[in-house]
């Protein structure tokens, strides 16, 4: 897929509807707050893939200063909740001893 503002701004739309439905059922189960909702890691990990595509669009020189406006907002919120993001899986090779362990589950 080509990175493309179109594309951005259909994924800033999808996470902006998602938080306003993560809220709402927030409400609707009790007024539990937002941190100890469960989908609080699917949006971090959202946020994350947003804010890195608009990152990627803004080095490419393709964003209007709305988009780069936007790009700054989503980097000020994923700041704020990348220790709730998913890691990254590293490969083999760059992995200690230890890692590689854990992961074959030996």
């Amino acid at each position: 897929m080509a990175i493309t503002v179109q594309n951005f701004i259909k994924m800033a739309n999808f996470y902006n509807q998602m938080t306003m439905m993560m809220s709402a059922i927030c409400v609707q189960k009790g007024g539990i707050a937002i941190e100890n909702y469960v989908g609080r890691f699917f949006a971090a990990d959202t946020l994350e893939f947003v804010y890195e595509y608009g990152r990627r669009l803004v080095e490419s020189g393709a964003a209007t200063p709305d988009v780069r406006a936007l790009v700054e907002r989503f980097r000020i919120q994923y700041e704020r909740v990348k220790d709730l993001t998913t890691p990254s899986q590293r490969p083999i090779y760059e992995m200690t001893l230890e890692e590689f362990e854990k992961l074959m589950n030996i």
